[in-house]
């Protein structure tokens, strides 16, 4: 993670000039406002604002009108049935905003997150830092031969090594590229004074997807739950998962009581399909029960005895 002296000069000024507030506040959050957290090669997440906490789900819950007397005891348990109902709407109270940098293919995947509001560095408006994902040789894998979205085995060797050259290569050259397309090489002795250089917004086309790009990110509590739910998932895309799992933290810094209810209920938690939970009443109740029996799929089957814990021979069946 490569910042500026000017961006840490901003970082510190802005903590330097905290202010005082009638608002509620979360102390630990609070301790790394507007810090960069480092997220892979040159990547950080930053949060630079947030609008109420624990006691503001809870307010609006109960349509009170400030942040009561109760117990932390009463408040925990109502935001826990609150997350154990479904009842999303008073999460939807709370607010944070992040400052992302990350490379392009998870920007792309994280937009798909569409509950949020997104402003992304242009550049139509500024030319792009010189900083690409390169990923470590322990996430270099294969295609899964599974799974469509998944990888397999980890490549090593000579096979590592020509893939990661590969992809330092091309986007070395991308960017040599596109900053003689601008003609704005930073050698002054290069760059040619008779060029006016392509126009920003068609030269960027030329860059590769692992360029960093950054953006402020704005959601509300809910809606961030959401997204942890999917991404903080082992399932999930390595190279997001890390950014999600950054967030965990933050959630947890955020609103500590309904982190405690979103680990409860959602991150280590599962959903069954009414086929899937009859299966599971007939094991409880002693039944025997076979995948050619259970009305599920091949697929739900494997997935439920995964869940279960349940070892399964080759043909699906259960030891």
């Amino acid at each position: 993670m490569a910042l500026s002296d000017q961006q840490l000069d901003e970082i510190r000024s802005a903590r330097a000039n905290g202010t005082a507030t009638l608002r509620p506040c979360a102390p630990a959050l609070e301790e790394i406002l507007f810090e960069p957290i480092p997220v892979l090669d040159h990547g950080f997440l930053r949060v630079i604002d947030y609008m109420g906490d624990d006691a503001a789900v809870v307010q609006a819950a109960r349509v009170s009108y400030g942040r009561g007397t109760r117990k932390v005891t009463e408040d925990r348990g109502l935001i826990m049935y609150l997350m154990r109902h479904w009842h999303t709407t008073p999460f939807e109270m709370a607010e944070i905003k992040f400052h992302v940098k990350l490379p392009i293919f998870v920007a792309r995947q994280w937009i798909r997150h569409r509950t949020a509001s997104i402003n992304e560095y242009s550049a139509r408006y500024s030319i792009l830092d010189k900083e690409f994902y390169i990923p470590d040789e322990a996430h270099l894998a294969a295609q899964s031969t599974v799974n469509r979205q998944g990888r397999g085995e980890i490549l090593t060797g000579d096979e590592a090594a020509r893939v990661l050259d590969i992809l330092r290569g091309d986007a070395e050259k991308a960017y040599a590229d596109y900053n003689w397309m601008l003609n704005e090489n930073p050698d002054s002795t290069v760059a040619d004074p008779s060029r006016s250089g392509l126009a920003r917004e068609l030269a960027r086309m030329n860059l590769t997807l692992n360029t960093y790009t950054q953006w402020y990110w704005k959601t509300n509590l809910h809606n961030l739950m959401h997204f942890l739910r999917l991404r903080a998932d082992s399932h999930a895309q390595y190279e997001i998962r890390i950014y999600a799992e950054k967030m965990l933290d933050v959630l947890r810094r955020w609103t500590p009581l309904t982190y405690e209810a979103f680990l409860e209920y959602r991150h280590g938690a599962v959903n069954l399909s009414r086929t899937a939970l009859a299966v599971v009443k007939k094991l409880i109740a002693g039944e025997q029960v076979s995948a050619e029996t259970s009305g599920l799929s091949q697929r739900e089957w494997r997935e439920l005895m995964d869940v279960l814990g349940r070892a399964q021979d080759g043909e699906g069946r259960r030891e």
